[in-house]
């Protein structure tokens, strides 16, 4: 292929140009022969390669080539360690380049509004500078090995119920501020290959055709070079789509969408000058492609293996251990319980499900890692098929454990709870995982749950536990991890990334998803996940970034290196964290930042800043943190830009975000100033709030004869003031205030600021 891009557009056919901006079919795309342009491969992902066997389905749910199976994002994101996620990519861009892949269609970065999203087990988090974190790495260890990623679902695909037609409606602000954070960093850190867009309309408008984002937003303000491409059927309407920024509809069209380009063209509608530029984006993407092509490309299955359980260990989080049950004695009776130990659920349902190179068998797991010293007896418990409680199943499960000094319980969400195409109902557990549960509890007090689910579960049942390990989807080792777990090989270092409600209803989106019709509604705002549980002095089941350890962690020393900056310059944090306990563990730390006193509506306190640091018994090192601009700042509407407001921060360092364990103050001065204009309906409290207009101010209350009032109880007066417009004076003044007067103190004040 000529490296000529532009010399190759101008041999190219007007027909050509437009097949190139389609599929050939469901996973390539075009070439054109004559020209030296090859046809390349995209397939699936995040987690893992979901590439197509020749005898695979249309649709290409099934029948994939063998490959690792990571844990999915819902687990990665809890390891909060971006150099495990990003050898996690590098893994990934081997096995494509072994099996020719040009993009692996991933990393999801939407964020978790809901815990019944279907598709949650594949996003990172509820939080969008975790997420970005996370998706930036991710990104970076795939395309370090030649193979394009494409970050998706660009944007506001926050649900599967009517995703295909539904309007997601959000002010611009949490649009900005949540929703497009999320993507934005990983844009502007990693320049994925490709973006991918959304099902769904955002804001009235189909995401696949919207120039706001796919032009406006994420290539002239974030400087995305790549190509857009659409999610499997999301165009709606092709030229329009093509206009708005989208170069590559997939999957084929069967040459609809080529017509509909070819018939814009020669009308007229579309400008040869916009379907040039994609044809270049997208002869750019495959010449990269080309450039990058390993030939006889290889990987190590067992390597990758070992990865993903060293992956999967870091990826769960230990939420609860009472009397220090964990970990357990490599010796005694053991019982494990729940078909999951033998038949384990690894991964979510869906597009991304992989066909993983060996799955390993967590009962045997467990055995192989205690030794001979310790003795294990089996029991189903439940039945995996059916939500039925099987009586004779609880029956054998209560022997088990009555005959053991310790049961642990693998139960969780079975493949039909949670899937892409369709949203949960509930948060529960099935019926027979709890009737389990209940029954083992009544014959054994030393009991451990290791779950296997996407996303958040309600516990009811947590005081029958003494453990509780959150494994989520763990992936094809999640069997080995548990038991290196379990058994104290390592000690485990997840945290959260997202909240655990008590309950369903507690969550900020309770009210409003799935929406009705096709209309959904973000009235919860910037009030997301922990955002919201902070701001309500809502408990939740588990608070984001919460995570336990079999050791212990001091903070001591927050150390800033000013203690005022200007919104241009940067400020240096360190704290020290000391291993206070006897085990080798890794601490997540974790720094949030609030804003004492806004006039603009925040969040509590927000995330800007995690280390995770790996410290033996006694050790001791300093974290560090450099925080600019967009640590302080809030999206600022009327500037169309991010805005710090002047005033006191506070640096928040802990363990989670309801376990801050040092403080710090910082001063923060904004160099932008925010244009003012007082007219007619400006409030007398609008002139007491500004320095410059708060003496001049007060001259109002001579206008209704109150000065003795004002002398005698100012707070008081001024209270009753503070909302009362300037118009409103005329009418009050009785005759002692004019609309000429109004407009002469109008023009004294704005003067005033003017001079400013």
């Amino acid at each position: 292929m000529t490296t000529n891009i532009k010399h190759l557009i101008s041999q190219m056919t007007l027909e050509e140009k437009a097949g190139l901006c389609s599929g050939l079919d469901f996973w390539h795309t075009k070439g054109i022969e004559r020209l030296g342009i090859p046809s390349v491969m995209v397939t699936d992902g995040p987690h893992g390669l979901r590439k197509q066997a020749e005898s695979a389905d249309h649709l290409g749910l099934h029948n994939s080539v063998p490959a690792t199976c990571f844990p999915s994002a819902a687990g990665l994101a809890s390891s909060w360690n971006r150099e495990l996620i990003r050898r996690v990519g590098e893994a990934l861009g081997r096995e494509c380049q072994a099996e020719d892949v040009a993009v692996l269609l991933g990393p999801g970065a939407n964020i978790k509004r809901s815990p019944l999203n279907g598709r949650n087990f594949e996003y990172f988090s509820e939080d969008p500078y975790l997420s970005s974190e996370m998706a930036a790495n991710h990104i970076q260890g795939v395309q370090s090995q030649g193979v394009g990623t494409s970050l998706k679902h660009f944007a506001a695909n926050n649900q599967e119920h009517r995703r295909m037609s539904t309007d997601a409606v959000i002010d611009e602000r949490t649009l900005r501020e949540i929703y497009l954070a999320s993507f934005e960093g990983a844009v502007k850190q990693s320049q994925p290959w490709s973006v991918m867009c959304s099902y769904n309309r955002v804001n009235g408008e189909y995401a696949s055709e919207s120039e706001t984002l796919l032009t406006r937003i994420l290539r002239d303000e974030w400087g995305f070079e790549g190509f857009v491409v659409s999610d499997w059927g999301a165009v709606n309407e092709r030229v329009k789509a093509l206009q708005a920024g989208l170069e590559l509809e997939m999957p084929s069209s069967g040459g609809i969408g080529d017509a509909k380009i070819v018939a814009a063209v020669n009308s007229g509608e579309l400008s040869m000058e916009t379907l040039d530029l994609a044809v270049e984006r997208l002869l750019n993407f495959i010449g990269k492609r080309t450039e990058n092509r390993m030939e006889n490309a290889s990987f190590d299955p067992g390597e990758h293996h070992r990865l993903a359980r060293e992956v999967a260990r870091e990826s769960m989080v230990l939420l609860k251990n009472e009397d220090s049950l964990l970990p357990l004695a490599q010796e005694g009776k053991i019982a494990i319980i729940g078909e999951f130990a033998k038949k384990p659920r690894y991964q979510g349902g869906g597009s991304s499900h992989v066909n993983p190179t060996k799955l390993d068998d967590a009962f045997a797991e467990l055995q192989a890692v205690a030794g001979a010293s310790a003795s294990f007896q089996y029991a189903q418990g439940y039945e995996l098929g059916s939500d039925e409680i099987n009586e004779e199943l609880l029956r054998e499960a209560r022997e088990a454990a009555l005959q053991s000094e310790v049961a642990v319980l693998f139960l969780g969400l079975p493949d039909r709870y949670e899937s892409e195409g369709y949203d949960r109902s509930h948060l529960s557990l099935p019926a027979s995982h709890i009737a389990l549960i209940e029954a083992v509890a009544e014959v054994q007090e030393n009991l451990i749950v290791v779950l296997s689910n996407g996303s958040p579960v309600e516990m009811p049942w947590l005081g029958k536990t003494k453990a509780v390990l959150e494994g989520y989807l763990g992936g094809q080792a999640f069997g080995g991890a548990v038991a290196d777990l379990l058994f104290g090989a390592v000690s485990p270092s997840g945290k959260l990334a997202e909240t655990f409600p008590v309950k369903l209803s507690d969550n900020p989106s309770f009210l409003n998803f799935p929406g009705e019709g096709d209309k959904v509604e973000y009235k919860e705002g910037l009030f997301v996940g922990y955002r919201y549980y902070d701001k309500k002095e809502l408990e939740p089941l588990f608070p984001f970034g919460f995570g336990l350890s079999y050791t212990e962690f001091e903070y001591s020393d927050l150390v800033l290196d000013k203690t005022g900056i200007s919104d241009t310059e940067t400020v240096h944090v360190s704290v020290t964290i000391k291993n206070t306990g006897s085990r080798a563990g890794q601490e997540i730390v974790q720094l949030y930042v609030s804003d004492i006193e806004s006039s603009f509506i925040r969040p509590l306190q927000e995330l800007k800043g995690f280390q995770k640091v790996a410290l033996q018994p006694g050790e001791a090192r300093e974290v560090s943190f450099t925080l600019n601009k967009r640590a302080f700042a809030y999206y600022n509407i009327g500037l169309r830009d991010w805005h710090v407001e002047s005033g006191t921060f506070r640096i928040g360092v802990g363990a989670s975000s309801r376990d801050i364990r040092l403080n710090a103050t910082l001063e923060v001065a904004s160099t932008t100033e925010i244009a003012v204009s007082f007219h007619r309906n400006t409030t007398v409290g609008d002139l007491l709030d500004n320095p410059l207009t708060a003496e001049t101010a007060k001259k109002f209350s001579s206008i209704f004869g109150l000065e003795s009032a004002m002398e005698d109880n100012p707070e008081m007066f001024l209270a009753m003031m503070k909302y009362m417009p300037l118009r409103a004076m005329i009418g009050f003044g009785q005759g002692k205030y004019t609309e000429a007067d109004l407009a002469q103190d109008l023009s004294e004040l704005n003067a005033l600021v003017a001079a400013k």
